[in-house]
């Protein structure tokens, strides 16, 4: 039993130490591009 909840914990850290590492690391920044809307204002 003390097996398991040693690798338990182990699969725990190493998984706090991948997600970390991918905040920091990955491209999470969103695609950006030009948009061009015409505006019809009412002014009369």
């Amino acid at each position: 039993m003390g097996r398991i909840i040693k690798a338990l914990v182990v699969l725990v850290i190493f998984a706090f130490i991948g997600l970390t590492g991918f905040a920091y690391l990955g491209d999470l920044t969103p695609a950006q591009d030009e948009v061009k809307k015409p505006v019809v204002l009412n002014a009369d």
